[in-house]
């Protein structure tokens, strides 16, 4: 599929609706935030799960000039999650959002979930923003509450997007593509490479879906309209993962 040829968002005949989730470690709003800006909005994302929101002075009044900036609202999370959010579009109706702080390791970072449920028209879904940790130990068994959270929210359908600090032949990566479709090597579309942004090296950053969604392609959205190389580098140390879900209905 060619990358500007990536279905926009729509509800089908049949109840379903295609989606665009985009996933991005915004590294706590340091960088250039208009460049930022600039590459969500180019995206046209229904969903946007951020990492590394920001998580202290005045961090509700930063992350919503962000939203207000992409066109989007706050969904859930930031602080109360220890980072990671969820942005979304006026398409989306919000049944419920939860924030999950995960168990503390003394010594290393905390942790946490950004939950949400929403519909799009007919179709139904769970929404989980996640960061996990440096931590090889540590990072498993949060992949493992991560997994557990996303079955236990009650829905049949659900995505997971996030930064891993983890690549695809690791234990968590692993653990995660084992029981949700990775995204990107279900549907490949763009860039795969997500860490840095000037340099890309290595894929840490994924959007997981669950068997029943329909995925139409997921990658970095490096050639698509409105993205520039230059304003991929100067937005933030990662770059965006951008997925286009067929997600069927309720």
């Amino acid at each position: 599929m060619a990358t500007a040829s990536l279905p926009n968002s729509r509800r089908e005949p049949d109840g379903s609706a295609v989606i665009r989730v985009l996933s991005y470690n915004v590294r706590s709003l340091r960088d250039d935030t208009e460049a930022l800006a600039r590459v969500i909005r180019a995206c046209a994302p229904d969903l946007v799960l951020v990492q590394e929101a920001p998580r202290f002075f005045r961090w509700r009044k930063k992350l919503a000039r962000l939203a207000a900036a992409c066109d989007l609202v706050i969904l859930t999370g930031g602080a109360t999650a220890a980072g990671p959010a969820v942005l979304c579009g006026l398409r989306a109706t919000v049944e419920r959002t939860e924030d999950v702080l995960l168990p503390l390791t003394p010594g290393l970072h905390r942790r946490g979930l950004a939950t949400a449920v929403v519909r799009f028209g007919a179709a139904r879904l769970g929404v989980t923003s996640f960061h996990l940790s440096l931590q090889q130990e540590e990072r498993y068994e949060q992949g493992g509450m991560l997994l557990d959270r996303v079955a236990g929210m009650g829905v049949e359908h659900a995505v997971a997007g996030g930064d891993l600090n983890d690549r695809p032949d690791g234990r968590t990566f692993r653990r995660l593509a084992d029981a949700l479709q990775d995204c990107r090597a279900t549907a490949p579309w763009g860039g795969e490479l997500t860490s840095g942004s000037a340099d890309p090296h290595q894929r840490i950053d994924a959007i997981f879906a669950t068997k029943g969604i329909e995925v139409l392609g997921c990658g970095v959205p490096r050639d698509l309209p409105g993205v520039t190389a230059a304003d991929l580098a100067a937005a933030t140390d990662h770059l965006p993962v951008l997925a286009v879900l067929r997600v069927p209905a309720a």
